[in-house]
């Protein structure tokens, strides 16, 4: 069983937050300009980087 330690956990949660949609007001203020994140990461397909020593 593996445990997540404190700064692989704070990683991953940055990860989770990174992974969000555009927020309607910036659509909005943006006139449509702004409808995709690029940063947007699928939990299946797209795995996230991962060092040796964490």
């Amino acid at each position: 069983m593996s445990k997540k330690t404190p700064r692989k956990k704070s990683r991953l949660a940055k990860k989770t937050r990174q992974n969000r949609r555009v927020p309607v007001f910036a659509t909005i203020r943006s006139e449509g300009a702004a409808q995709t994140n690029p940063k947007r990461r699928n939990w299946r397909t797209d795995k996230i980087k991962q060092r040796d020593k964490e």
